[in-house]
């Protein structure tokens, strides 16, 4: 960490807490491949710590803290605490609570599906959300839609495509499965209210404290079906099958929610197609051809 940067973040500290902040020591953290993450142990304790180029990312950690204090009102789940944010022309950082990871056990998994159904319950009147804000390194668009179907084409699967195709990483064969796809759209999901989605649940977004509390950061934010989270959490596995059946008996995913997984997962491996293409377009290719 370069010094004019962790003299920035004392400052900004410091004013946060009235107080002179000094950071006594920093440490890599792993897992993230957009940003720069560190644990700093300050004079103030340990904070979480990301850094990212303010014009590569504009607006990313704005998007970010708003969508945790989303989370945060309308859930009892743990959400890291936001600290401050800034950016100077070298750097954008955001610092958070530093949450200690705990054991994930069968008992801790039921706890967090139980709690992941609440926050499912909160509503709203439309699909999407009143900003924009990221998946992964690119843009998620969320404008309000009064439809699934509408939502999940023009602002998920359409944009994805585009990108997509404008890099030549489809073909046009590619557009006219999922325009066959888009035309079918309306009578392959069961009618439900706009869902509170953190929108990006992969294992990697998901821990639990020391305190045996379920947590959840790195959100994509909006309002959505609900079988978006769940057929994520399905991509990369890592969620055990209690989780799954706490959240059934909680909030009971309509009929058919199996079998939807591989549709509610084009978005995500689209994203997934645009970042690093390969045997995606595949995956892509084969759920396609099963649903158009």
């Amino acid at each position: 960490m370069k010094a004019s940067v962790r003299s920035f973040i004392e400052e900004n500290l410091s004013e946060k807490f009235g107080k002179p902040i000094h950071i006594s020591k920093y440490e890599s953290v792993s897992g993230g491949s957009i940003n720069d993450a560190y644990r700093i142990e300050t004079t103030n304790g340990s904070y979480f710590l990301k850094l990212n180029d303010p014009d590569k990312f504009p607006g990313m950690f704005e998007a970010e803290v708003k969508g945790l204090q989303l989370l945060a009102d309308n859930s009892t789940l743990k959400i890291p605490e936001f600290i401050v944010l800034n950016k100077s022309t070298e750097t954008s950082f955001l610092v958070l609570e530093y949450i200690e990871a705990g054991s994930k056990t069968s008992a801790s998994f039921r706890e967090f599906g139980r709690l992941f159904a609440d926050m499912h319950s909160h509503t709203n009147k439309y699909f999407g959300l009143d900003q924009d804000n990221y998946i992964g390194s690119l843009k998620q668009t969320n404008s309000f839609h009064s439809s699934w179907s509408e939502f999940f084409i023009e602002e998920r699967l359409r944009k994805q495509l585009k990108l997509a195709f404008d890099d030549r990483k489809v073909n046009s064969a590619m557009n006219v499965l999922f325009e066959k796809l888009f035309k079918k759209m309306d009578n392959l999901f069961p009618s439900e209210k706009p869902s509170l989605l953190h929108g990006d649940l992969w294992s990697g977004n998901f821990m639990i404290s020391k305190e045996n509390t379920p947590c959840i950061f790195d959100p994509a934010v909006y309002y959505g079906h609900r079988e978006m989270d769940i057929a994520m959490t399905k991509l990369f596995g890592g969620f055990d099958d209690s989780f799954y059946r706490a959240y059934n008996e909680h909030f009971p995913l309509e009929n058919g929610w199996k079998e939807r997984i591989d549709l509610c997962n084009l978005y995500p491996l689209m994203v997934h197609v645009n970042l690093f293409g390969g045997s995606y377009v595949m995956e892509v290719e084969m759920i396609l051809k099963r649903f158009a």
